[in-house]
């Protein structure tokens, strides 16, 4: 394959970017609009029916990998699988929610698992696909982390603590490979319309005796812009990101305006 040492900072067009957590949500809309910008999309994670279908979509030149990103195995196994590709885009976007509930009542077991996820997922995918990138001097790694963590949120301990965690190690490891060519920046959106916010509405309601539209309302609320941000507009920002040469160890919000400090 053609080398791209020289610099891919501000190209999208003929690169090659693996997206974790592709099935649904954020990582479907970020595979699809980078097809759509000419990358040759690597669509991961654990439902091969829900990948395959967002191949169809895409409609472009497209490639599917099962993974779980928070297993050392199965991410070395997805690095081999891939050898014969020039990753030069990583977006590390699998994640999960994690419980809702206060700290008292969280099982050890439930903050594992988010952590494992949430954080470990980015240390295995960074360690296994950075090499390359080191090696011909130029790549991208994007993390999804949320402004959640930088602010407060109640009964979500295990989440926020996750997502500051991406954040930090986002930082640090821009100025790791910074000088080897690779640029690693964070994009923290705020709250996402979709069936996971709506869930966490539903369940805001019922512990506060309220309507699911009186909570979403009041979340809401917090925002300058009096609304939630749209899956399309995160998936824009991940490729506006890339457009951005020299934006590096970088924590960006989009938030609608959300107060995250």
């Amino acid at each position: 394959m053609t080398s791209q040492v020289g610099g891919t900072a501000g190209v999208i067009a003929g690169r090659t970017a693996l997206v974790t957590g592709a099935g649904n949500g954020l990582g479907r809309a970020i595979a699809l609009e980078l097809a759509a910008q000419g990358a040759r999309v690597v669509l991961t994670g654990r439902n091969r029916h829900k990948l395959d279908v967002v191949g169809r979509e895409a409609g472009k030149d497209v490639r599917v990998a099962t993974v779980d990103t928070a297993g050392e195995e199965s991410v070395a196994a997805l690095a081999d699988e891939l050898a014969d590709e020039e990753i030069s885009i990583l977006v590390n976007n699998a994640g999960i929610a994690g419980p809702v509930a206060s700290l008292t009542d969280i099982a050890v077991a439930e903050w594992d698992e988010v952590f494992a996820v949430n954080v470990r997922g980015v240390f295995l995918m960074c360690r296994a696909f950075l090499p390359p990138m080191i090696e011909r001097g130029s790549g991208d790694v994007i993390n999804l982390a949320s402004v959640s963590g930088k602010r407060p949120l109640a009964r979500r301990t295990p989440y926020t603590a996750s997502k500051l965690a991406v954040i930090g190690l986002t930082t640090t490891l821009a100025h790791e490979v910074g000088p080897l060519g690779v640029s690693v920046n964070t994009l923290s959106p705020g709250p996402v319309g979709g069936p996971r916010m709506t869930r966490n509405f539903a369940l805001e309601a019922e512990r506060t005796g309220t309507t699911v539209e009186a909570a979403e309302r009041e979340y809401v609320s917090r925002a300058a812009l009096q609304r939630m941000v749209t899956e399309h507009e995160v998936a824009l920002a991940v490729t506006a990101m890339l457009n951005m040469p020299g934006l590096c160890g970088a924590d960006i919000d989009l938030s609608a305006g959300m107060v995250a400090r």
